[in-house]
């Protein structure tokens, strides 16, 4: 899956900024419009909110392809998004390290939905060796029912401490999630937290540092405006005649924003 900007009224290092913005960041649309505005970018937040269900989950995509393969002793737990004034699951699972291995948003709290948030990340990530889990009875029989199946033999600890990992892990989510004040479409709800995942991912390291050569891609383009060459360990710096602007049109429209000025790092 590529990422596509084709047909988009605005520049896609604009886009992509207005994205990150939200999903990085405990803030509404409103307040991603009025950001942009300082910059001399009129936006209205429906848009900016079009951007992030479009492309977040295009983001998330490129971003799994260079993922780092994560351990073998996993921890796995669920959490609560209000979506339409009620309350839905956020499955969640990270390795040892603390390192994400996956998530998925759910309607039920129940075996079949933990069952499918764990054939979505064994097909993502293979089969692991343990499972950590809480007293959920769902999430055990999830596990049992998944060795019956597939003939696999993952074992499965309840250790309450050992969830402690991502028990504080929630609190990157959550507190991206708590101005938000519930979302009004699971479809929506869905998109934006992948988004905000993805950007959670992105602090903790788990990606390659190797990128191919030529021309910088969509997510290469996403990681400059995150700032993270450091994090990285790869130079991704502009030349330095090279800047984020765009010519002025000989005759401008004035039904057209003006881009024509070098927007922040």
């Amino acid at each position: 899956m590529t990422v596509s900007f084709k047909g988009a009224h605005f520049p896609q290092e604009i886009m992509l900024m207005g994205v990150r913005w939200y999903v990085a960041y405990p803030l509404s649309y409103r307040h991603v419009e009025e950001l942009l505005e300082e910059r001399g970018v009129p936006v209205d937040h429906a848009t900016i909110q079009r951007w992030v269900v479009k492309y977040s989950p295009l983001l998330e995509e490129a971003f799994h392809r260079r993922k780092c393969s994560v351990w073998v002793s996993w921890r796995m737990d669920e959490t609560y998004v209000k979506v339409r004034g009620q309350w839905r699951y956020l499955y969640r699972a990270v390795d040892k390290r603390g390192q994400t291995i996956d998530f998925l948003l759910t309607e039920e709290r129940d075996e079949q939905a933990a069952k499918r948030f764990l054939t979505k990340a064994i097909h993502r990530h293979g089969v692991p060796e343990k499972i950590t889990i809480d007293g959920s009875a769902a999430n055990e029989a999830a596990i049992k029912s998944y060795n019956e199946e597939h003939g696999t033999a993952i074992a499965i600890r309840k250790v309450k401490y050992l969830n402690n990992i991502i028990e504080q892990d929630h609190r990157g989510v959550k507190r991206v999630t708590r101005p938000m004040l519930g979302f009004k479409a699971f479809g929506a709800a869905q998109d934006t937290l992948v988004g905000i995942e993805l950007m959670h991912m992105i602090r903790k390291k788990p990606h390659s540092t190797e990128f191919s050569g030529g021309a910088p891609t969509p997510f290469v383009i996403s990681l400059k405006l995150c700032n993270l060459t450091r994090i990285l360990g790869h130079h991704l710096q502009r030349p330095s005649d090279q800047r984020v602007t765009h010519a002025q049109p000989s005759s401008p429209d004035p039904r057209k924003p003006d881009y024509h000025r070098r927007f922040p790092e």
